[in-house]
């Protein structure tokens, strides 16, 4: 039976995040690029000025919808669901792979990818909807349904929902925390799954709105260490710096043959894991993060969207280029090893033995803000199938399976569960797609409002002087 579920996993998952899929997801991400007048790249000041001007001047970010979360609360679990293992392990994985061209690639997918990100929360704050209790309701398969009027599409994406946030969104999350704290600090698996299922199922079982007070503490917190560190590393080797970015950029365009195949591959390798980590990090396109970035108090769709542009960028071209900085200039990606070797090795380049537990913390309180952000992703889908009474049952399940994640064998389910991180994509897609002159109309009236403001604003300064 593990033998059959494992070939028609690996057959499914070849497919999922296989070539066609990711040139599909490019071609989604350029496609609202056009749309959208190339929003990320013209309107970079407007987005720019809208979510971290906003966070600096403390404007626009708090709660006063008693219903609601705030659109930093919203950013922040949203990022907790993004910001996981492979914003570390995974970038170094995809240097061991693709070569250091897959860092050009995974910007590129990140590039592209803000505007999928963007569609989704436009199309998410147009048809999110009150639910019983007052809150707000939203995420891919309301816009699915209430967009398309596909019921069926928007169980299945449910569905795949449902089942990702056991796996990439607990399970395996649990055991990276298990297994650092055990490496570094010897920590025992078993008592480590006490402590993760206690201190997650406190803050769970509080529902969204406590997920995203926590979230909105410990995402900044977690951010800001690992940026820390990252850039202290980069310093110290920051003579190599411009050799890093000479290597990023020539092996991204390399024609060359690797390991005696036919020319090109090192180019092609570059591609497929760079864009397939940039994808994976960020989730744009798979349509999870709507479903929290529809909670949150804003009113303008566009402002919504412009916090996932943010998201991306944050998530992988910061997040991601460090990891990718920290590596290519300690010259860890010359020694071999596999990718959480080489993340450990770059780190003790600057922080001698301190690497490994620095590292270690990085990965705890990346991996369990992943599992708070997931629980609200698979509690919504969950509530959408079979409705609120099915919430408390989902958590307490979910809360035992992080217990499960820390002491058990997850080969298998780490491969079933990135399959389904990956079918996510094909409803939600669909609809993004299907529904994109709604997010062009809404860009443009949008635009036009602030033109109309700022003509307004003009006109008075003028009167006034006169």
């Amino acid at each position: 039976m593990v033998q059959w579920i494992e070939k028609v996993n690996e057959w499914v998952g070849s497919l999922v995040w296989g070539p066609a899929m990711i040139v599909l997801m490019l071609l989604a991400g350029a496609y609202f690029t056009v749309g959208t007048g190339f929003f990320q790249f013209r309107r970079f000041g407007l987005w720019i000025r809208s979510t971290l001007g906003a966070i600096v001047r403390g404007g626009q970010v708090h709660d006063r919808d008693p219903h609601a979360i705030s659109q930093f609360q919203a950013l922040s679990t949203a990022l907790a669901g993004t910001i996981g293992t492979g914003n570390i392990v995974g970038v170094a994985t995809a240097i061991v792979a693709g070569g250091t061209g897959a860092v050009f690639w995974m910007w590129a997918s990140a590039l592209l990818g803000m505007m999928t990100k963007y569609a989704e929360n436009v199309l998410g704050n147009l048809y999110r909807y009150r639910g019983k209790t007052g809150d707000w309701v939203g995420g891919p398969m309301v816009y699915i349904e209430r967009g398309l009027h596909w019921k069926w599409l928007a169980v299945l994406f449910a569905l795949f929902c449902a089942a990702a946030s056991f796996g990439i969104g607990n399970m395996t999350q649990a055991n990276s925390i298990a297994g650092a704290l055990s490496d570094v600090f010897r920590i025992a698996p078993a008592a480590a799954g006490v402590a993760v299922a206690t201190v997650s199922g406190v803050v769970i079982l509080g529902g969204v709105r406590r997920v995203a007070a926590v979230t909105e503490r410990l995402v900044p917190f977690m951010a800001l260490f690992y940026t820390v560190g990252g850039l202290v590393i980069i310093f110290l080797n920051r003579a190599q710096i411009p050799d890093a970015f000479t290597s990023i950029f020539r092996e991204a365009f390399s024609l060359r043959a690797a390991g005696g195949g036919a020319a090109g591959t090192v180019m092609a390798n570059a591609v497929r894991f760079g864009v397939a980590r940039g994808v994976f990090t960020n989730e744009a396109g798979l349509g999870s993060s709507v479903i929290i970035n529809s909670a949150s108090n804003v009113k303008e769709p566009v402002q919504q969207g412009m916090w996932g542009i943010f998201e991306v960028f944050f998530d992988t071209i910061v997040m991601c280029t460090i990891t990718a900085l920290v590596i290519l200039t300690s010259g860890a990606h010359l020694g071999g090893g596999d990718g959480a070797q080489l993340a450990v090795a770059a780190f003790s380049s600057g922080f001698g033995r301190f690497g490994g537990a620095f590292i270690s913390i990085a990965v705890c309180c990346f991996a369990f803000a992943t599992i708070l952000g997931w629980s609200c992703y698979g509690g919504r889908a969950v509530e959408y199938m079979f409705g609120r009474r099915a919430l408390t049952p989902y958590k307490l399940l979910f809360i035992v399976m992080t217990w499960i994640g820390c002491t058990g064998n997850l080969k298998l389910v780490w491969s079933v569960s990135d399959t389904f991180n990956g079918l996510m994509a094909i409803p939600n897609l669909i609809a993004v797609v299907l529904l994109s002159k709604e997010v062009f109309q809404a860009t443009r009236a949008y635009l036009a409002r602030k033109r109309k403001g700022r003509l307004n604003g003009i006109r008075h300064h003028f009167t006034r002087r006169g």
